[in-house]
């Protein structure tokens, strides 16, 4: 009895971690494809991916955490997946032509400007230039810590945003 036991235990094992090796290889080959896709397309479905929908609740924000400027008239309650999408592209299309003199850097930033606003990497006002920027002009790349530091919210460190941080930097970081 015990060894009839034994037989069927150790064959449900193994059944088991065959199809979780399956599952985890699936789950792998999924995320290597958005690397396939062009950088533009990447950022879009990254930005989408962790601002999420912003309802009602969320205003002054809307869409996909496009920030309403004055004289804009939309809503919410009335706007579609398809138009949410199409004000991303355009924003980060407009934050790109902001930082374009970072050459490759540029969608990386503007990613980054879109969440944090563009003064707070430019400066402006009290608020002083960051030390990304600064780096960049300097023409040093190496600043992987500079920008996954944009990570704090009401002043402390904010694990989501780190995570965040972390998932825009390798899909859009061009060496």
């Amino acid at each position: 009895m015990m060894r009839v036991f034994m037989a069927i235990h150790c064959s449900l094992l193994a059944v088991c971690s065959v199809s979780a090796r399956n599952r985890r290889h699936e789950g792998t080959d999924r995320q290597a494809a958005i690397y396939r896709l062009p950088l533009f397309e990447r950022a879009v479905r990254c930005t989408k991916f962790f601002e999420g929908w912003h309802s009602e609740k969320h205003y002054p924000y809307v869409g996909y955490g496009h920030r309403l400027q004055p004289g804009e008239r939309y809503s919410a309650r009335t706007m579609t997946k398809r138009q949410a999408d199409a004000l991303l592209r355009k924003d980060l299309r407009k934050f790109c032509a902001m930082f374009r003199q970072f050459g490759k850097d540029s969608l990386l930033l503007a990613t980054l400007a879109y969440n944090v606003g563009p003064y707070r990497l430019l400066g402006g006002g009290k608020i002083p230039k960051s030390t990304l920027i600064r780096k960049l002009e300097a023409g040093d790349r190496n600043i992987y810590r500079e920008y996954i530091a944009f990570c704090n919210y009401k002043g402390k460190r904010h694990a989501m945003l780190l995570k965040r941080r972390k998932a825009e930097f390798a899909l859009l970081y061009v060496p």
